[in-house]
């Protein structure tokens, strides 16, 4: 149901909670919703946001929980989880990234993200990015930012995919501190967005990749890392 608002049974299921525990979630607004004619409606678009919030800031255990929620909603829970090695290709990542402010790492990310072909309209991806991170800028502690638009914009990408920019020094990005790693994550649809996040928010948990990506030279051994830190994540 594309289109459609949750009601308490239908987020239940999509949750794997119990429709008791939507509704006490609901009644103590710890869910995005509201009431129509008594009874709790929930918007698609708003349980996404909330979802993104939530993969925010959980902590390792908590992001397992929910990237396990979103494999069994898309279908995928006898198969292996989203691979972000895969997502990744080495044309759409820049060690280091030319860049030393703000604007100059969105235009840099979007062009790069557009060098590889998989995004067809780098100006406006920038845009949708400038204007989510106005709305609340993605910058992480640990000096890494998730850039993104609020929307996926399946009409000018040809699939999924994330480019990464390493900065040779952090720059203030409206986190806590400076911020080096830049990921741009381009989804074509909204369960798609959430479990590229939630995979790739698994990963930079690990402080050690964290390191390592920082000490890479080259896209090839950004990508080795990736790899061998995927195939030790637990779950």
């Amino acid at each position: 149901m594309p289109h459609e608002d949750f009601d308490i049974d239908s987020l239940a299921a999509y949750l794997h909670l119990t429709p008791p525990q939507v509704a006490k979630m609901a009644d103590r607004d710890k869910l995005p919703g509201r009431k129509i004619g008594g009874k709790w409606r929930f918007s698609q678009a708003e349980i996404h946001h909330w979802l993104e919030e939530k993969i925010g800031a959980s902590d390792a255990e908590g992001l397992l929980d929910v990237e396990e929620v979103l494999e069994r909603n898309a279908g995928h829970a006898e198969q292996e989880a989203i691979s972000i090695k895969d997502h990744l290709p080495s044309d759409a990542i820049a060690v280091p990234l030319a860049a030393r402010t703000r604007n100059s790492v969105i235009t840099a990310m979007t062009t790069l993200a557009a060098n590889s072909g998989l995004l067809w309209d780098p100006e406006k991806m920038a845009e949708a990015i400038r204007a989510r991170e106005n709305l609340h800028p993605t910058a992480l502690d640990n000096g890494v930012a998730l850039l993104h638009a609020r929307r996926p914009m399946p009409t000018i990408l040809a699939e999924p995919f994330l480019a990464l920019g390493i900065t040779s020094t952090g720059i203030p990005f409206g986190g806590g501190g400076l911020t080096d790693l830049f990921f741009l994550v381009c989804s074509c649809d909204d369960r798609g967005h959430l479990r590229l996040l939630a995979r790739l928010s698994r990963l930079l948990s690990d402080p050690e990749l964290l390191a390592a990506l920082r000490a890479a030279q080259s896209p090839g051994e950004v990508r080795a890392c990736i790899e061998q830190c995927e195939e030790n994540l637990p779950g």
